[in-house]
């Protein structure tokens, strides 16, 4: 029986190293080749380390919340020996590995539909899941690790999907402190450079969001046929902001030093809400996408975010950031820039508000911008400038396609 080393993986240049975040099998639990075994955590994006064989855990040397650097050992995995390949007379002056214990405890298991593996028992237990509840897949019905592991990302799907209100319990007062993640560590230590390295200010507007409405409602349902994905508002809002970018280039340039670096490209950040906390992953050569390539390229990076499948290529680069807060009901806010870059859009929420057209009190769906900017770099007029633009082109989204 050989064993096998599992190792840290290749961390980014830039990170120096890493926390063990979820062991997702114990020793003596069985591994199938390529199975997930332990995911690692850096301050950008959680690495997943596989089994290079069938076998068995035999060892964890770094448990969970350990700091561990590349190539680092983590554990040992046992292969399984080939039957015929141990001799009785082995077996019998050998110590019963925990492959030996395991099937041991698989055989003398009844075979049946309601039977349950050791393993698959355990995992049922921690997440508190009864089998009666679970239709299992396998042989006769049996509930294999799939079939536990499906439902339990249904469970996470939906919890963040929906609002959590605390519980308050009468005559109780409890806390709970928990660690830090280090993505959130990050985020923490960035929002807090953004406000003491930038001369931050904040510029507003409104747009009449019924042209682009009416536009949705009259092609949304061709376009999907077509394009195999739905039209949204973040395609228009991309579109507007690559547009704009190039009236003012100054918007779309960092500063690094006493040096100013203008970029001919178009790299668009997007704030994206995880589970693990706010990231930015980028969205490449805007300027070169067709509508339907945004948003599918968009939703594209939506699953990766909430399942946790971001890499560092991924949230690497970028020039200027779009968030939309109105996804979540904000009327209105100022979002803090994301450095290097020299400015940030805020979208928010649509609301049916009374505004004067050509003289006469209307209701129009409305959202407010804002644009936070790095005052060092880019002065009023080219931030209202910048603002207006936008606006113009999302309350008359056909010079988005005439670029005009």
């Amino acid at each position: 029986m050989s064993n096998f080393e599992i190792i840290t993986p290749d961390l980014p240049e830039s990170v120096a190293d890493a926390t063990v975040v979820t062991w997702h099998k114990k020793v003596g639990d069985m591994v199938k080749r390529d199975e997930i075994l332990v995911e690692i955590e850096t301050d950008k994006v959680v690495l997943e380390v596989p089994a290079q064989s069938d076998g068995v855990l035999e060892t964890i040397i770094e448990a969970e919340g350990a700091t561990v650097v590349s190539k680092q050992l983590l554990g040992k995995l046992s292969a399984l020996a080939v039957a015929g390949g141990v001799t009785k007379e082995t077996v019998a002056t050998q110590e019963p590995t925990p492959a030996d214990r395991y099937n041991a405890n698989l055989t003398s298991e009844p075979v049946g539909a309601d039977s349950v593996s050791p393993g698959v028992r355990r995992l049922l237990a921690e997440h508190e899941l009864s089998a009666e509840a679970i239709k299992g897949s396998g042989v006769g019905g049996r509930i294999t690790r799939e079939d536990v592991e499906k439902v339990i990302a249904q469970q996470v799907h939906n919890e963040s999907n929906k609002e959590t209100e605390p519980t308050f319990i009468v005559g109780h007062r409890e806390e709970k402190r928990v660690p830090m993640t280090r993505l959130r560590k990050r985020i923490a230590e960035r929002l807090l450079e953004a406000k003491n390295n930038t001369a931050m200010l904040t510029t507003f507007n409104e747009v009449d969001m019924a042209p682009i409405m009416t536009l949705r409602k009259t092609y949304g349902e061709k376009f999907e046929k077509q394009h195999g994905t739905r039209l949204g508002f973040m395609s228009f809002y991309i579109k507007a902001v690559v547009e704009a970018l190039k009236r003012y280039p100054e918007v779309n340039a960092s500063i690094d030093g006493d040096d100013i670096i203008y970029h001919n490209y178009f790299d668009i950040s997007i704030a994206v809400s995880t589970p693990r906390g706010l990231v930015t992953p980028v969205l490449r050569n805007c300027d070169k996408l067709s509508m339907a390539e945004i948003e599918k390229e968009i939703k594209a990076l939506v699953d990766k975010g909430r399942d946790g499948k971001l890499t560092v290529e991924d949230l690497t680069g970028g020039n200027f950031t779009i968030t939309n807060g109105g996804v979540f009901g904000s009327l209105m806010s100022t979002p803090i820039i994301n450095p290097p870059q020299s400015a940030i859009l805020g979208m928010h929420a649509i609301k049916d508000r009374p505004v004067a057209v050509n003289g006469e009190v209307v209701i129009r769906p409305m959202m407010y911008l804002a644009l936070s900017y790095d005052h060092r770099l880019i002065d009023g007029r080219e931030s209202v400038g910048f603002l207006v633009t936008i606006k113009d082109l999302l309350e008359d989204p056909t010079r988005l396609l005439l670029e005009i």
